[in-house]
């Protein structure tokens, strides 16, 4: 079966604000576990600005051979083949230095979500970070109107997805030794939540 090399735009309209954040706070880490990393354009370009890394992309089975397309052209020394990884009963035997993670916690049931949370606070080194991007609600309000058509469209599709709010994400980090370090306001209403591992 030939395997189309997917795309996504909003990974090439977000990854330059992206990359601004991550570069401060991944100068000194050396292995990084990207969660859900979909077509995999986000990893070549965050590899490629961050040489001195080892970037790890990971998904559904899918969606590994469509990641590895995009990871055969770049051909950077520091991008692993891609690994396969169902937050709720697939996580890799290895430790990492951070994590990344774009756009998942929405398209996720919140099991799912917890089990996400509880999959990183395994793999994360003592002090690793976490670093979620994404829309996100705040005290239980959403922060835009777009946001808020976002969501409902989300839950027509499936009644299990949905904006996550950082309070009750805050308390399911917490199970899991991850304590909400900083948060960055992004471009068109997205937010980066960086967690760290006690």
């Amino acid at each position: 079966m030939t395997v189309v090399k997917p795309h996504s735009t909003s990974s090439v309209e977000n990854r330059e604000p992206i990359l601004a954040v991550l570069q401060p706070l991944f100068a000194n880490v050396g292995r990084v576990l990207e969660i859900g990393s979909g077509t995999g354009q986000h990893a070549i370009f965050f590899a490629a600005a961050l040489p001195h890394l080892i970037w790890q992309t990971s998904e559904l089975e899918d969606n590994l051979a469509g990641i590895q397309l995009w990871l055969d052209e770049a051909a950077l020394p520091n991008t692993p083949p891609p690994l396969q990884l169902d937050v709720s009963h697939i996580w890799p035997d290895a430790l990492f230095d951070a994590a990344f993670t774009a756009n998942t916690a929405h398209i996720m049931s919140i099991v799912d979500v917890a089990m996400m949370f509880c999959g990183i606070g395994a793999v994360l080194n003592p002090g690793g970070l976490f670093v979620q991007y994404g829309p996100f609600n705040e005290g239980g309000q959403f922060t835009s109107a777009s946001n808020q058509a976002f969501d409902a469209s989300l839950r027509e599709r499936d009644p299990r997805m949905g904006l996550r709010d950082v309070d009750e994400l805050q308390v399911i980090a917490a199970r899991h030794d991850l304590t909400l370090l900083a948060k960055h306001q992004m471009p068109v209403n997205n937010q980066i939540l960086v967690w760290q591992r006690a």
